[in-house]
């Protein structure tokens, strides 16, 4: 029997709201919200908002309460789901994946961490030492991809500049034996420009405040980050991330995970180098452009480990074969700058992915022989942008955008597949239900040949000069028509979209605005020939390494590069396939508010949120008549004490029987339905009336006498045994769990010889609970046969003897301390009470 929540704090699952409505929707969620229950359930999904503030609920005593048990059997938690993922994988050997969504700064990243952490906690109770190696490599790669890709926002100070899908594969024992990391997207553009109040990725700023005196000279770098003109409109923000201690932990990270200190070295060299190029400046010199500072330019060269003056000819100029001929064409002072910043993007997006890949090297399941050791299965656990809307949305927020359009078809697909297949399993008919399916908006963005992205590719096609204006107007005559679309020319008195460089899209989670500005460029991603070589031919070899296109001959006709548009359209498609293999678990995060405060909930903000992902949409489909469904055997065992005809155990030909037959004697047969396996309630108020029955009966199985040994007083208190877990409940307090011992630390019982029901629950760590059982009803009857025969069969499934000794006096240990309990008839004495004395406790009962 699960521990559940009270009501107070506003419903634990969405779907037993009264009415399907927004109002209702929002109301739990402040509810719970302001009551610290920052997890809620829709169905299988779990709804968590950013708390901003630590709480204390990811210890190993919260670990184990998860451990093994079923979704509904304990509050709302990411544990919960990710107990879920790996049980179905272990036990049902099923590749699962948890989807974790939501805007910049809702806890996407936080909450895959806690994922990750739940996995590594409950695996490998063997202690492998190569499981160990991997899971902790797992681990320590968050902090390592966190420095090189995330971003402190307007939004959120460890914003993630990049998607990331992790597979985490198990062998036959459920232990973790290796992963790979695919990484989608990095927003390189912030190497070189930020937003207002927005900084550049971390680990410059970590380089600069945590590198020693020593490093940073070898670096020709001073600390000051206002010194460098791509990151100084950021160095004087402040941020909550250490950049002094992070360096030290990425640093040992980089080591934990594989990297030899010569590529470490060569990672700091890069960034460096980044620096040192956005401080170089070009002027002109008649027709000739040439760079002001041509010191910068011998550092650069160092650090990337080549010739000062093959980096000066590849910043001013650009080989070109023209036939037979190759020729020098000289930059203008924009060509050059052009040049130069997109090879320091381009430098940090090839870092950026080398890291990742040398991540998989070393996680990269090895020599693994399924005829030999079984199935491998996988959890994959996907952390991705989530929907944006800013006040100048570009290239990178359509894309990102599109992705989401792409993961919330998927989302319905599967959440109304799922349902659908659970209904037609349990021989229930299905209800259709009308959901926007946004498969007109997956196209529009992606069909081939009249999508958004094919019309931009054919635009960066063109021969001779082309334009984002003559790409706007490509799109005007293409998709006039479309209903999810329009711009200024095609709606004239729109004054909310500007002439010849606005777009509307009507997403599904609302309409956003595009300035084609830089949607050109930003496709082409163009980057001259010049700098690859000039990568290539660099002595060092992991500088080397990550430009293998370097090796090609000036002369060498090449295939045309994919643009960036379409090679993020086929990542998104693969990863989408990838997914649909999965049984998938969802986290749909949300934001409480924008000024990262614990106490505000922001009405319109979260509404906003709640629409975008769909959560109302969800809670429909999951309803979809029925409220609620359980097993047969899980219903009973929560419920089976509220009618005689299953308490304490049931006579009939099956649980499905006795189910109905509880239902019936309730009156509640005509609000449910009976599948092959499970019950289904049409409405929510016979779940919770069925509740209410639970805890009414509850008060007369539970309520024993106890006594509290610390300030020697005596208290009434529940003592409530589930299949893990003793707890200690003030009945004065709707059950308050006063103290939860674990089932596993308890070694043994000792009960007296006599009527009086004292019983001892000995614990490893010596912290002993003495209770008296007693029963309001007059008969009085003995509770020890049936407290000894639960734990007993729990002791029998862990494979443990339970060792119970029948004495009097008793003996026990309190937090260390030796001592003893014996018992005492008194006439005349209505209710047990316990006194001190010198050896321990006197219990006196009633003797009339």
């Amino acid at each position: 029997m699960a521990e559940q929540e009270s009501l107070e704090f506003g419903k634990a699952d969405f779907v037993l709201m009264d009415a399907v409505t927004m109002p209702e929707f929002m109301a739990n969620l402040r509810l719970r919200f302001e009551k610290g229950r920052i997890y809620t359930f829709i169905g299988e999904v779990v709804v968590s908002m950013n708390p901003y503030k630590n709480l204390n609920i990811y210890g190993r005593d919260m670990i184990e309460q998860y451990k093994g048990r079923e979704l509904y059997e304990r509050p709302p938690h990411l544990f919960a789901i990710a107990d879920a993922a790996y049980k179905a994988m272990k036990r049902r050997s099923k590749d699962t994946c948890i989807v974790i969504s939501g805007e910049s700064g809702a806890g996407k990243t936080e909450a895959s961490k806690y994922i990750m952490q739940y996995i590594a906690a409950i695996t490998n109770p063997g202690q492998r030492a190569e499981v160990e190696r991997v899971k902790n490599i797992l681990l320590k790669s968050n902090c390592v991809l966190e420095a090189f890709g995330n971003a402190k926002t307007n939004r959120n100070d460890n914003s993630s500049r990049f998607g990331k899908y992790m597979d985490i594969n198990f062998d036959f024992k459920g232990d973790p034996i290796g992963g790979h990391i695919n990484n989608y997207l990095l927003e390189k553009s912030r190497v070189i420009v930020q937003q207002p109040g927005e900084r550049s990725f971390h680990s410059f700023y970590q380089l600069l405040q945590g590198g020693s005196e020593q490093l940073l000279r070898s670096l020709h770098l001073q600390k000051d980050a206002s010194a460098y003109s791509y990151i100084c409109p950021g160095a004087q923000l402040k941020c909550s991330i250490n950049d002094g201690a992070e360096f030290k932990a990425v640093a040992d990270a980089m080591k934990v995970i594989g990297f030899k200190q010569e590529e470490i070295q060569t990672v700091y060299k890069i960034v460096a180098a980044i620096l040192h190029l956005g401080n170089l400046k070009f002027c002109v010199d008649g027709d000739t452009p040439i760079i002001e500072n041509s010191k910068v330019v011998s550092v650069i060269a160092d650090l990337l480990s080549t010739k000062a003056e093959l980096v000066e000819k590849a910043l001013l100029f650009r080989t070109v074969a023209t036939g037979r001929d190759v020729i020098d064409k000289q930059h203008t002072e924009q060509e050059a700058t052009y040049g130069r910043d997109a090879f320091a993007k381009a430098i940090y997006e090839r870092l950026f992915c080398w890291i990742v890949t040398h991540i998989n090297d070393v996680i990269e399941v090895k020599n693994y022989d399924t005829t030999v050791h079984g199935k491998n299965t996988v959890i994959g656990v996907l952390d991705i942008y989530g929907f944006e809307i800013f006040d100048n949305n570009s290239f990178e927020q359509f894309c990102i955008n599109y992705c989401n359009e792409k993961l919330q078809q998927l989302f319905i697909q599967l959440v109304l597949k799922q349902e659908q297949e659970e209904y037609q399993r349990e021989g229930i008919p299905w209800k259709h239900i009308d959901y926007f399916n946004n498969q007109v908006i997956v196209d529009l963005v992606e069909q081939q040949h009249k999508g958004i992205i094919a019309i931009l590719d054919d635009a960066c096609m063109n021969v001779g000069k082309v334009t984002d204006e003559m790409f706007l107007d490509a799109l005007n005559n293409k998709l006039g028509k479309h209903a999810h679309f329009s711009s200024r020319k095609l709606c004239a008195t729109d004054k909310t979209l500007e002439f010849d460089r606005d777009f509307r899209i009507k997403h599904y989670a609302g309409d956003v605005i595009y300035s084609v500005t830089g949607f050109i460029d930003k496709n082409k991603d163009t980057l001259f020939q010049d700098f690859k070589r000039l990568m290539y031919n660099s002595s060092n070899p992991v500088l080397k390494m990550m430009w293998p296109e370097g090796k090609l001959s000036i002369t060498e006709v090449t295939k045309r590069p994919l643009t960036a548009a379409t090679l993020f359209k086929n990542s998104m498609i693969a990863l989408v396939d990838n997914l649909t293999l999965k049984e998938p678990y969802y986290v749909r995060c949300i934001k409480p508010n924008d000024k990262k405060s614990p106490q505000v909930f922001d009405e319109e903000r979260c509404r906003h949120q709640v629409e975008y992902l769909g959560l109302l949409e969800n809670v429909r489909v999951r309803r979809a008549g029925f409220a609620y469904r359980q097993t047969y055997e899980k219903f009973l065992h929560r419920y089976k004490m509220i009618s005689e005809f299953t308490w304490p155990n049931h006579d009939l030909p099956s649980d499905k029987d006795a189910v109905r037959k509880l239902i019936e004697c309730h009156g509640f047969q005509h609000d449910v339905a009976y599948g092959k396996t499970k019950l289904f309630i049409r409405t929510p108020r016979t779940l919770f009336t069925l509740e209410e029955l639970h805890a009414k009966m509850l008060v007369r199985i539970v309520l024993f006498l106890q006594k509290v040994n610390r300030f020697n007083k005596v208290e009434d208190r529940a003592i409530f045994i589930t299949d893990r877990h003793l707890y200690k409940m003030d009945p004065m307090k709707q059950y308050k769990v006063m103290k939860t011992i674990p089932l596993y630390n308890l070694v043994g019982l000792s009960v007296s010889n006599g009527k009086d029901q004292l019983v001892v629950f000995h614990t490893k760590d010596n912290k002993d609970l003495i209770v008296c059982l007693f029963s309001n009803d007059p008969s009085n009857d003995s509770r020890i046969g049936e407290l000894v025969g639960v734990l007993a069969s729990h002791f029998k499934r862990e494979k443990r003897s339970l060792h119970v000794t029948v004495t009097n006096p008793v003996q026990c240990s309190l937090h260390g301390r030796k001592c003893t309990v014996s018992v005492e008839t008194k006439i005349n004495q209505s209710q047990p009470d316990f006194t001190k004395h010198r050896s321990g406790f006197v219990l006196c009962v009633p003797g009339n």
